[in-house]
């Protein structure tokens, strides 16, 4: 029999203004420790010396953690060019220099070449599975890592500060999946100049911001107290992209036994995802078909 999971049962999110220095995971861990909280979960790892938005689900909203990592999220990051690193950030060993500097009308044409669609080869140093491992680990034991171009939405990438000629600062809205780093990376390929990312925020993800974000300093602070549950926001954030749909008080009961349910729509179309709700709380998500929910993620609220 597996064991019962301490802590309360608490669904909503999080969002926390991650410093840098820590672990998405640790960011996870701190969370649940000072809530208590018996499940959480992020929404999109940042790599430890990145800064920003690190949205934490809590209990049920752990369901809808696909929909906040699908949406768009913005990047500001600060690009080092001359340099090449084996990590693709400041944290590697510099493996190549370079002594040119482009213009700034340089940079804002070659920027242009990373809009829309784009194929996007992911860092050496990164959690990509390579037959089951880690590249990280695989590069860190000395292997030659090779990974395949995986396709990556930009929405959009614009400079927004030359702050001086080593250094660009840049802001990107883009869909899931994207490495800042390797932007930077192939933008210096591209300029023949090299680049590395030198700092890394992310501004937002999907429906969160991060200056709305509650600080590692305010959880120790509050940790353990209910001043900290004031924080928590609706698990429904998390689905703020899908339409809302009205389950009948039998749909309802249908819907949360896993089962097809009678729902009200408004423009909702034969096939749609979107979530039902009753009696003020979500019920579950699903496909939209003649009348009924079809259900593909059941909430126990």
């Amino acid at each position: 029999m597996a064991r019962k999971r301490k802590g309360r049962d608490i669904s909503g999110w999080l969002v926390v203004d991650k410093p840098a220095g820590m672990t998405s995971t640790a960011v996870v861990n701190k969370v649940r420790w000072a809530l208590d909280a018996k499940k959480a979960g992020h929404a999109g790892t940042l790599d430890p010396e990145a800064t920003g938005v690190l949205a934490i689900a809590l209990g049920e909203a752990t369901k809808t953690v696909p929909y906040v990592t699908d949406a768009l999220k913005a990047y500001r990051f600060v690009v080092r060019l001359g340099q090449a690193t084996n990590t693709d950030d400041a944290e590697g060993e510099v493996i190549a220099e370079s002594d040119a500097r482009p213009s700034d009308e340089q940079i804002k044409d070659a920027l242009s070449t990373f809009i829309g669609d784009i194929q996007q080869v992911p860092p050496k140093f990164s959690a990509v599975k390579i037959d089951g491992q880690r590249a990280y680990k695989l590069a860190r034991d000395g292997e030659d890592v090779e990974l395949a171009a995986r396709p990556l939405w930009v929405e959009e990438l614009v400079m927004t500060d030359r702050i001086d000629a080593d250094h660009v600062e840049l802001e990107m809205t883009c869909g899931k999946g994207g490495y800042v780093r390797s932007i930077a990376r192939d933008l210096g390929a591209a300029l023949g100049c090299h680049g590395h990312v030198l700092k890394l925020r992310r501004v937002w993800s999907g429906p969160f911001d991060a200056e709305d974000g509650v600080t590692i300093d305010q959880i120790n602070e509050m940790a353990k107290t209910p001043a900290l549950d004031e924080y928590i926001r609706p698990m429904t954030e998390g689905l703020t992209d899908l339409p809302c749909v009205t389950a009948s008080a039998d749909g309802a009961v249908r819907l949360k036994n896993g089962n097809p349910g009678m729902v009200f729509v408004n423009d909702v179309e034969y096939g749609d995802e979107c979530w039902a709700i009753h009696d003020g709380k979500p019920v579950a998500v699903g496909i939209y078909k003649s009348g009924e929910l079809h259900p593909s993620r059941v909430f126990n609220l």
